[in-house]
């Protein structure tokens, strides 16, 4: 995981924007840079919508339970290669729920009290807040943990896929229809709608996330993916959710 650094936002006409951006591609430097040619206007109703695993929270869920139903290794792979967009999303996702059947519930519990938060989405969850705007997780993981993060530190709606428990015991299904990148997306536009909001900001890392921050009007890529950092409006690879916080406040300065 890349530790917390210095952000530089350069705000830019659109066609400055462009021309930045191309000559700046390929560079590599100790901070990270981000090009806009507008910020959030915090003065108007918004909604930001973050990815879970490996986004507010720095592991990814699955493969912790995995690691404590003693299928590790064999989870994870699947996980990785899903994240880098070389495997069907929903697919991949059913394939290693599958491996987990029969694990107990209580390892759900023991993931979910040692979820480690990724730096800064407190002050990011407070900031936004303070704003007035709405902040959300669309996760291709589970609820269990999505729905704890929501209780603990105040997010506004949350939605992630189900396992399936009986008797205490995950069956190794997921019910309903799974949380993947469309979904992502169309959850995206229902909560603009739902919070009447002008604008919208996506923050995630793997390529189930692609269509959502496509279709934020500010998508942000944080600590992620080759694929996603190349397509991405925004990329932060030094710094953390802090850094996202650091663009709503240039926004908050510049508008004051």
């Amino acid at each position: 995981m890349p530790e917390a650094g210095n952000i530089c936002v350069l705000l830019q006409s659109q066609a400055d924007s462009q021309w930045c951006k191309e000559k700046l591609a390929g560079l590599e430097f100790n901070f990270d840079l981000v090009v806009l040619d507008q910020l959030p206007d915090l003065s108007q109703p918004g909604v930001v919508l973050m990815d879970m695993d490996s986004t507010t929270i720095q592991i990814e869920c699955i493969d912790e339970i995995a690691v404590l139903a003693d299928i590790g290794e064999q989870v994870s792979a699947v996980t990785a290669a899903a994240m880098r967009g070389e495997l069907d999303f929903e697919q991949s996702l059913r394939s290693r729920v599958a491996l987990l059947k029969d694990a107990p519930q209580s390892i759900l519990k023991q993931v979910a009290d040692n979820m480690p938060l990724m730096p800064g989405l407190q002050r990011l969850i407070d900031t936004i807040h303070s704003a007035g705007w709405k902040v959300a997780i669309a996760s291709g993981g589970f609820t269990y943990f999505a729905e704890r993060l929501q209780q603990d530190l105040g997010f506004d709606h949350v939605q992630a896929n189900v396992l399936e428990i009986e008797n205490d015991t995950l069956t190794g299904q997921v019910l309903g229809p799974v949380v993947d990148a469309q979904a992502k997306a169309d959850i995206l536009m229902q909560l603009k709608q739902q919070y009447a909001a002008s604008q919208t900001m996506a923050i995630g890392d793997g390529a189930n996330d692609l269509k959502m921050l496509a279709a934020a009007d500010f998508g942000v890529a944080i600590h992620a993916k080759p694929l996603v950092q190349q397509q991405a409006q925004m990329s932060i690879k030094h710094s953390d959710l802090d850094g996202a916080v650091c663009i709503l406040r240039a926004a908050k300065m510049l508008a004051a």
